[in-house]
């Protein structure tokens, strides 16, 4: 087939045809490979690239560029690749041999040859019995062995069909999902390629065009329903549609008439893949339509809240009043009005809810009820929804704190999804669970920890409910504070030792709506006034490199967290990371660098990690575990490019990434304020500059300021400020969990 090909290749690529010398490295999870590759030309070369199930002898057809690597030179970067048998007994004796099909060796494939020459594929595929004639091959053996072959087979078959749609790391994970009917399903329906990572709606479509499939049929409606309840859960934070906006919004996407999309919504009704609610509005009634899964969520944390606070054995009033009072006597303090009262609510509820704004006194609070329920013998588990907040948890208690996730005990199934050990059965131990930064729990964190909490155990969720809400799909701690039904504590006296802080009183000034004092000069806040958003960049990298280093010392630099509104602009996260990465970590001859997309990842660069990846294995210490999880930063320590693999240290976390991965990782030189949530930094610097409205809110800059533990600088136009604190536009997320509460039942 190959000897068909042109130099140039296929989408403009390089083309080489040869033979497989020998495998340097190979991934089995991902499919990369690096191999010693001899070119009928007769020159022996370096490919590198997602090769997966290649094995010395095979016979290549591998499409790509020639690229430098500057430890090892020229190398041929394959970006797809055909694979063919070896066709003699030579080159086939020598394929075998190699342990390219597992169950033969060396002997066993030189008896094979020898017996059947240039049918030996053509035995192994299709008459494993007559394998027992080799010497040393049971029957059962034959048969493992023909099957092995034929699942090579099919991996070959994958590679040649998808590669006209998608890269070979993709197919690698439609091949590992769906096995030797890879083909055969794509070709029946491609849309069910949805239902692998990596792949959505778009490709999927793209690949049924190019197949011929007709674009008003009902399985691509139905699929474009699903993408658009998955982009909007995804992008916007909803965990259902209105019903009409659902319609109207899947006829555009797809070019069709809403009719269609109705018979869509219908078929996907009859096959349990959707489910529908119907709310009374003022407005009328409406019809909400979820995907199963996010209505068996909403569902279950609405049912599992409902039990944990009918089910918790209730206190009397005077032994609460009596443990407030112990608490005051031996810590010599006297607690506020409304102290008092989160603390009362905590110890009579299943469920309890405490907000408030910085210096307000969580702590304090949440300090007394572990010493309350720890000496009434009841065991307490802290946890927080990211690391850094656990941690922040934890040094402000002196008692541990876990991530959600590891307060579950999460781990991988096979097919490479996480799974929680703690589950509705094999419930926490824990009599009592306290969630800090809960406003940052999306509804599937929040539906796994519910089930997992044991019935009479108390859930204690504390938060800042006028932040931003969860990254990911609901608007959890708002809608478990509408519905009404769970005491909810909010704390808004600031104490005596917050009052001296700018950032604290400039925060709730910012969340009541008054413009944040900007004339203070010897303080934790300051605003330097710069017009230009090129002269408010260069100012930040100035402040970073420079000013404060010169003021604080140069350890400060590791303590400075740029927070912006948008991605966007020269003041934006994308520019002000290109700018700082050449302020703070120049290139230099000792530090290795590798090209991501538009982005040079470089050794001692500040990272964040973009998306939850419940696959990265972790190492601290001799201890391990797994997750790396959206908002995680850390520092790039190694870039290993014969290995193909780059490590970052997050905190005392230590993970290491295939190159395949990179993609979920940035610069974290400067961070979006949504992406900040859930993290404290001892300096925030944030830049005042133009951007969409819908950034430019009050509860976006209210988040930004709280994320500072001493000092916060402000660079840019004072006007931008007063805008911020203006825009109260407030994210508008569709989810039905406070209704469902309020109900108290089953909808």
């Amino acid at each position: 087939m190959s000897n068909e090909k042109d130099v140039q290749g296929a989408d403009g690529l390089e083309r080489l045809a040869g033979s497989v010398e020998g495998v340097i490295f190979s991934n089995e999870e991902n499919g990369y490979a690096i191999l010693d590759f001899g070119t009928e030309q007769g020159e022996l070369v370096t490919v590198v690239g997602t090769l997966p199930y290649v094995a010395e002898g095979d016979e290549l057809t591998v499409f790509g560029k020639w690229v430098h690597n500057p430890k090892y030179g020229r190398q041929f970067r394959a970006e797809q690749f055909e694979k063919r048998l070896p066709s003699d007994s030579a080159a086939i004796l020598r394929y075998l041999a190699s342990g390219a099909v597992k169950g033969i060796g060396p002997k066993k494939a030189k008896r094979l040859v020898e017996t059947f020459g240039e049918d030996s594929f053509e035995v192994l595929e299709h008459h494993p019995d007559w394998l027992t004639q080799i010497q040393g091959i049971s029957r059962k053996m034959a048969e493992e062995i023909s099957a092995e072959f034929c699942r090579q087979a099919g991996v070959r078959n994958a590679m040649l069909f998808f590669r006209d749609y998608f890269g070979a790391a993709l197919t690698v994970r439609i091949y590992k999902a769906w096995g030797s009917a890879a083909v055969e399903r794509a070709k029946q329906n491609p849309y069910a390629l949805c239902e692998i990572e990596g792949i959505g709606f778009e490709k999927a479509d793209a690949m049924a065009e190019r197949l011929g499939y007709d674009r008003g049929g009902l399985e691509r409606a139905k699929s474009g329903v699903l993408y658009v309840l998955a982009y909007n859960a995804g992008q916007s934070g909803h965990t259902c549609l209105p019903r009409e906006r659902l319609i109207e919004a899947t006829a555009q996407l797809l070019g069709i008439d809403p009719s269609c999309v109705e018979e869509a919504i219908a078929a996907l009704l009859r096959e349990e893949k959707l489910r529908v609610v119907r709310t009374k509005t003022a407005a009328g009634d409406r019809v909400l339509v979820y995907t199963r899964a996010a209505y068996v969520r909403e569902r279950t944390i609405a049912e599992r809240l409902l039990l944990l606070d009918r089910t918790c054995v209730r206190m009397e009033h005077a032994d609460i009043n009596g443990f407030i009072a112990r608490e005051e006597r031996s810590g010599g303090i006297a607690y506020a009005y409304l102290q008092k009262m989160a603390i009362a609510g905590a110890l009579e509820n299943g469920v309890m809810i405490l907000t408030g704004g910085p210096g307000t006194g969580k702590t304090t609070v949440v300090r007394a009820l572990i010493r309350i329920f720890d000496s009434m013998g009841m065991r307490v588990a802290l946890a927080a929804p990211t690391g850094r907040a656990a941690k922040r948890l934890s040094e402000a208690t002196s008692a541990e704190a876990r991530t959600v996730h590891r307060l579950l005990e999460m781990s991988y199934a096979d097919e490479g999804h996480a799974e929680f050990a703690r589950n509705e059965r094999n419930q926490l131990d824990e009599d009592v669970i306290i969630v800090d930064e809960s406003s940052m729990m999306d509804e599937p964190l929040m539906c796994a920890l519910v089930k997992a909490i044991k019935p009479g155990a108390r859930l204690l969720l504390i938060g800042d409910a006028d932040q931003l809400p969860s990254v990911g799909a609901g608007n959890v701690l708002r809608d478990i504070i509408a519905s009404g039904r769970f005491a909810t504590v909010a704390l808004t006296e600031i104490f005596r030792q917050a009052q001296n802080s700018l950032i604290v009183t400039n925060a709730h000034a910012i969340n009541r709506g008054e413009a944040p004092r900007l004339d203070v000069k010897d303080n934790d806040f300051f605003f330097l006034a710069r017009a230009a958003d090129r002269d408010i960049a260069a100012t930040v990298a100035d402040l970073c490199r420079n000013r404060l280093p010169r003021t604080y010392g140069a350890e400060i630099v590791g303590n400075i967290q740029v927070i912006a509104p948008s991605r966007k602009g020269e003041a934006g996260t994308e520019n002000l990371n290109r700018l700082l990465q050449d302020t703070l970590n120049p290139r230099a001859h000792d530090k290795r660098e590798h090209r991501v997309r538009d982005l040079i990842l470089r050794e001692g660069d500040r990272v964040m990690q973009i998306r939850n990846n419940y696959d990265l294995i972790w190492e601290r210490g001799e201890e391990s575990g797994c997750g790396v999880f959206n908002g995680d930063i850390g520092i790039i320590e190694e870039i290993d490019p014969a290995n193909q693999r780059l490590s970052v240290a997050f905190d005392d976390r230590h993970v290491v990434y295939d190159f395949t991965g990179l993609d979920e990782l940035e610069l974290a030189y400067a961070v979006t304020v949504h992406k900040s949530q859930g993290s404290e930094y001892p300096v925030v610097i944030l830049p005042l500059c133009q951007a969409p409205p819908m950034l430019l809110t009050r509860n976006l800059f209210y988040t930004a300021v709280t994320r500072a533990q001493r000092m916060v600088i402000l660079v840019g136009r004072e006007e931008i400020a007063v805008q911020m604190v203006q825009n109260n536009r407030q994210s508008m997320r569709y989810t039905g969990l406070a209704g469902r509460l309020f109900a108290g039942k089953e909808q």
